[in-house]
């Protein structure tokens, strides 16, 4: 899973040909450490079809703000560069496998 620490790594990510969720999330968080191992769980399987990313709000509140991030976890999902969609708090490994063929594949 990558990690997204400036803007820049960010915009290089958005270049990938797969789409791209990027988990903005907190250690402090206990509904971010629940959602964490939901997400590896779909990044394993999906590999080969989209790519997932997480963004500490605490190091990179510059992000934060610009995605104007207020609760986390936030989901937000990517399609050829564009923000398609956004999920605010922890979901499960099926809601986010549907979301995921819903809205990127």
């Amino acid at each position: 899973m990558a990690t997204i620490a400036t803007s820049s790594s960010l915009n290089e990510l958005l270049k990938s040909p797969k789409p791209v969720i990027i988990d903005f999330w907190a250690p402090w968080c206990g509904p971010c450490r629940t959602l964490s191992p939901i997400l590896e769980e779909v990044e394993a399987e999906l590999a080969d079809k989209i790519t997932v990313a997480k963004c500490n709000v605490d190091e990179e509140e510059t992000l934060a703000t610009q995605f104007r991030i207020l609760s986390i976890p936030t989901l937000l999902f990517f399609k050829d560069g564009e923000l398609v969609d956004k999920s605010v708090g922890a979901v499960s490994k099926k809601e986010l496998i549907s979301k995921v063929r819903e809205k990127l594949l």
